[in-house]
């Protein structure tokens, strides 16, 4: 059947589904999802790349941020928690870098939330342990930190008529979207982030990430969230130019906007809104120490030295090292590096001036 033709069951026997339980389908069905079968996601061969499987300087560039917050905490026991910590690169290029601390690291604990569990065996050293959820790591947590999570969220597809509508997809034939009167949530959502969308305007609305906020906030208690993730603040995502929406699909390093097409067997993503991010989780009592792109934060933190540093302990000839220096820091200082950004929040920390958000800006 495949999960197409489970999708279609659902339809024909429930009616027409929102468009956020069709992502999640396509995404997170437990037998056919995006992320939920086997097969390479990241890399040449899979359908699109990640900061970190591009290089291991990436993690040590974090690395060195979570070093001057454990400096900022005490140098006390320290715990970073990792939601969607995938195949662990991340993981692993970040504890080879914290090694080098021993005071820091022999205080380390690491604990990865991640439902696929399908972590590389060398992420798996004494320093890791496995979560389905936060509220299941006992102690006090120090660090919550994601890379490339909350694009993943499955989002609810608005568009604005005469009254705010929610997309839902019905199948007749093939599959087609019909327009709803969309619920009090998604009409708040837009209120409570002084945003109005003109007539005709499409966008994505990720009531996830406003849970998502407020569990990492409510089970925080001193200490830092990192989010790093595509996207922008509302007055960014809100422009004309989006008036299609954020939503995008990764097949084979090819990018389209067909979500019918290659249905369980492509990346489905949207925009991630920082203004809502730093929102909610302020209502939750965090602060918003800032934020900035990617690129930005890569270089407050000394990436090209630790790029080069790591090029140097290869064997590889130096046109081949000049040739990949130049390749890496292009893509993640300019390319990837203006599209990602960094939102930095913590909670019952005084004044905390933080090195990677020397270039931030304020979240609006």
């Amino acid at each position: 059947m495949g999960l197409p033709g489970v999708i279609i069951n659902k339809i024909q026997n429930e009616g027409p589904i929102s468009f956020y339980t069709f992502m999640d389908l396509c995404l997170y069905h437990p037998d056919y999802g995006y992320y939920t079968t086997a097969g390479d996601k990241i890399g040449c061969e899979g359908d699109y790349i990640t900061a970190s499987s591009l290089t291991s300087s990436f993690g040590a560039t974090i690395g060195r941020q979570i070093e001057e917050m454990w400096n900022i905490l005490g140098k006390n026991d320290f715990t970073i928690v990792e939601y969607g910590a995938g195949q662990g690169l991340l993981c692993y290029d970040m504890l080879e870098y914290l090694k080098q601390n021993r005071p820091l690291y022999d205080q380390l604990r690491y604990c990865i939330i991640e439902k696929r569990y399908n972590l590389r065996a060398e992420c798996l050293s004494d320093k890791v342990c496995l979560y389905n959820t936060i509220e299941e790591i006992p102690g006090d947590i120090d660090c919550i930190f994601s890379n490339e999570l909350i694009d993943n969220f499955p989002v609810h597809q608005v568009v604005m008529d005469d009254e705010l509508m929610e997309v839902y997809i019905d199948y007749h034939q093939q599959f087609t979207e019909l327009l709803k009167p969309a619920a009090p949530a998604l009409q708040a959502y837009f209120h409570d982030l002084h945003v109005t969308l003109p007539k005709g305007y499409r966008a994505e609305v990720n009531l996830d990430a406003i849970k998502w906020i407020h569990q990492v906030a409510s089970r925080l208690k001193k200490g830092f969230i990192i989010t790093i993730d595509y996207g922008d603040l509302s007055e960014e995502l809100y422009k004309p130019h989006r008036s299609c929406g954020t939503l995008l699909c990764y097949y084979k390093h090819q990018i389209s906007d067909d979500y019918f097409c290659n249905i369980g067997l492509q990346d489905i993503t949207a925009h991630v809104n920082f203004s809502a991010l730093g929102h909610w989780g302020e209502l939750g009592g965090l602060c918003t120490n800032g934020i900035t792109p990617m690129g930005c934060f890569l270089q407050a933190l000394g990436f090209k030295e630790l790029l080069r540093a790591a090029s140097e302990r290869s064997n590889k000839g130096v046109l081949q090292l000049a040739q990949e220096e130049s390749h890496i820091s292009y893509t993640l200082i300019f390319e990837m590096g203006t599209k990602y950004k960094v939102l930095i929040q913590s909670k019952n920390i005084v004044d905390a001036q933080l090195m990677g958000l020397r270039f931030n800006r304020p979240v609006t």
